[in-house]
């Protein structure tokens, strides 16, 4: 017999094209974040602090970093009785011909898993979003409510609202009110509270209007386009939670880049240590690095540098993952450098985010800096080894694994793409 407790659903399995090359070989959810994390440790870490003990991920997309992640669920001390992690993957039987074809779609086809437990809720929460919260607060909001659904919403311009799923919320309570309208990225935003993709529902509501969407076969199947639509059409009670913290956004690099220089300052935005961050660090043996290591001439300047690293150059407003090094005389700024990246002598990076087992080359320059040129976030795909006395520009893209004699003589201009 099955104790009925709160049961959250992670939406952890797809990448997004903006994120580009960091998602190539995994799900946006399994990015790594903050010198030693991923992006998924934030909700988990939530759930963890928030008492909720039974958890599923629902992942597609190349899910073996992420399942090699989560391994057996004992990081966030989801092992016991009446706790635990499940990973479901998609499937096909004899009834169900598809792969998960949206965010409705995947919670619809486990609704025999969500069934077996009979959770008084269900909390349906994306795997993508840096942020600290108490759901507990939101899930006694809704109760008090006798809401069908409680989305947490937090307040934006209206210049940024046209990028988010937007609500206008009744009333001037402080902790919410009921949905008055919502709209998926409106070119004219009526309301400016964007959507978190935290939701909290009543099961029985919740099965029937995934059944609805099913029966519609319109060919979306998503929380915000379609069901949130649904209820608000078909008079449901429909609540907006607002949230007044930190809310992290990585769907773009630009917006990932920015979350991570959210870290760093004398008063940083995102304190992973207050928060109480847990994360795996089994995962890629983290727990085995040696300490960091700044020699006699390096310099670490209002960074973030995990046990494994090694600075013998000049590191300033950046981040660096375990098995990072930094060689004498190279120079790395506002920067993200993920596991295992090599930055050889007389080397400068700079606004650069670069994936894993990457080198660059004696005397190469890759990104600029702000005073320089004007221009976005260079970015480096994993395992590439990026020529000596290269120059790289801002705004650029390099694919992953590109051979020695792919790399132009002339290096990148501005904005190009190398694949």
């Amino acid at each position: 017999m099955h104790r009925p407790t709160t049961l959250a659903m992670i939406l952890a399995g797809g990448r997004v094209d903006e994120l580009g090359v960091l998602t190539h070989y995994r799900p946006k959810s399994a990015v790594p974040f903050g010198g030693f994390a991923r992006v998924i440790d934030f909700p988990l870490s939530n759930l963890l602090h928030s008492r909720i003990e039974r958890i599923a991920i629902l992942s597609q997309y190349r899910s073996y970093s992420l399942i090699n992640h989560i391994g057996t669920g004992s990081a966030w001390d989801m092992i016991g009785r009446h706790r635990g992690i499940s990973i479901l993957p998609p499937f096909k039987d004899y009834e169900n011909p598809h792969w998960y074809r949206g965010s409705a779609d995947a919670v619809f086809q486990n609704l025999d898993f969500i069934r077996y437990y009979s959770p008084p809720e269900i909390l349906v929460l994306s795997g993508d979003h840096v942020y600290q919260m108490d759901y507990r607060r939101m899930i006694h909001y809704h109760r008090q409510q006798n809401a069908d659904l409680t989305a947490a919403f937090i307040n934006v311009s209206l210049k940024e609202a046209t990028r988010f799923g937007v609500a206008e919320i009744e009333g001037d309570d402080k902790e919410g009110g009921r949905l008055l309208s919502y709209e998926e990225k409106p070119v004219a935003p009526r309301g400016q509270w964007a959507s978190l993709t935290v939701l909290c529902f009543k099961p029985q509501v919740l099965y029937e209007m995934l059944a609805v969407n099913q029966e519609q076969n319109s060919g979306s199947y998503e929380f915000g386009r379609d069901i949130i639509p649904l209820m608000m059409a078909g008079g449901y009670r429909v609540y907006g939670y607002k949230f007044g913290g930190y809310w992290g956004y990585t769907r773009t690099v630009d917006e990932y880049w920015q979350t991570s220089m959210d870290l760093l300052g004398p008063a940083p935005r995102i304190d992973m240590e207050a928060w109480g961050l847990r994360t795996n660090l089994e995962h890629r043996d983290i727990r085995d690095c040696q300490p960091l290591n700044v020699g006699a001439k390096g310099r670490l300047e209002n960074s973030m540098a995990y046990n494994g690293v090694t600075v013998e150059g000049r590191v300033r407003n950046s981040i660096l993952f375990p098995g990072v090094r930094v060689e004498p005389g190279a120079e790395v700024h506002d920067s993200v450098l993920f596991f295992n990246t090599v930055v050889q002598s007389g080397a400068r990076i700079s606004r650069v985010v670069c994936d894993v087992n990457t080198t660059f080359g004696i005397d190469s320059k890759v990104g600029r800096e702000n005073g320089e040129a004007s221009g976005g976030i260079t970015v480096i795909g994993w395992n590439n080894q990026v020529p000596a006395r290269t120059v790289i520009g801002s705004g650029c893209t390099v694919y992953p694994r590109i051979s020695g004699q792919s790399w132009p003589e002339n290096g990148l201009d501005d904005g190009e793409v190398l694949e």
